[in-house]
């Protein structure tokens, strides 16, 4: 269910912060966009993912971060707060992510504003932007280097080629090793 308010009283968002119900939260211009928890299927994926992508991310120099703001230039008037994050060291503060990453992962949600992202990431020079459907796991790479105008099969930050595969699951294929999830 959508729900518009006009201005939110201040005692509404302290007790949401107290609460933790803010984590999700993100600003965009200005604007409060409230995310609901994702569901189960949707968090297991995640999880799978950190374990796959750990190892991988880390020998390439990057970090991984779940659920993480990337602030833009506007920085606490303006970010978003995807899944997962691929980022180089100098691109991240105590905060969160300043201004770019090299990958940023949403998985899907019925009803979710992921796509509205796209020109937020592309402000921020996120070389690829990854859209997973957790039941289906099919994926969607697309590259800044196309102005994310197509989708592509391998991830050329990492070197990972993906496949959906029976279960449904998303098979991941690199340079010396490969996995499920």
């Amino acid at each position: 269910m959508r729900a518009v308010v006009l201005e939110m009283p201040p005692h509404w968002l302290e007790e949401r912060r107290r609460l933790g119900h803010d984590k999700r939260d993100e600003v965009w211009d200005g604007v409060l966009h409230m995310v609901p928890q994702p569901g189960t299927t949707h968090q297991g994926l995640e999880v799978e993912l950190i374990y796959a992508l750990k190892a991988l991310v880390e020998a390439r120099g990057y970090r991984l971060f779940v659920e993480t703001s990337l602030f833009g230039a506007a920085g606490e008037k303006n970010y978003r707060v995807p899944d997962l994050s691929v980022v180089a060291p100098s691109d991240f503060s105590e905060r969160g992510l300043e201004q770019h990453a090299e990958i940023v992962v949403e998985l899907l949600s019925p009803n979710d504003e992921s796509r509205d992202k796209l020109p937020f990431y592309a402000m921020c020079g996120v070389g690829e932007v990854w859209l997973i459907e957790p039941k289906t796991r099919t994926i969607e790479v697309l590259s800044l280097d196309d102005a994310y105008g197509s989708t592509r099969t391998e991830s050329a930050v990492l070197g990972i080629r993906f496949s959906t595969v029976d279960g449904p699951k998303l098979r991941l294929d690199w340079q010396g090793g490969s996995a499920e999830v």
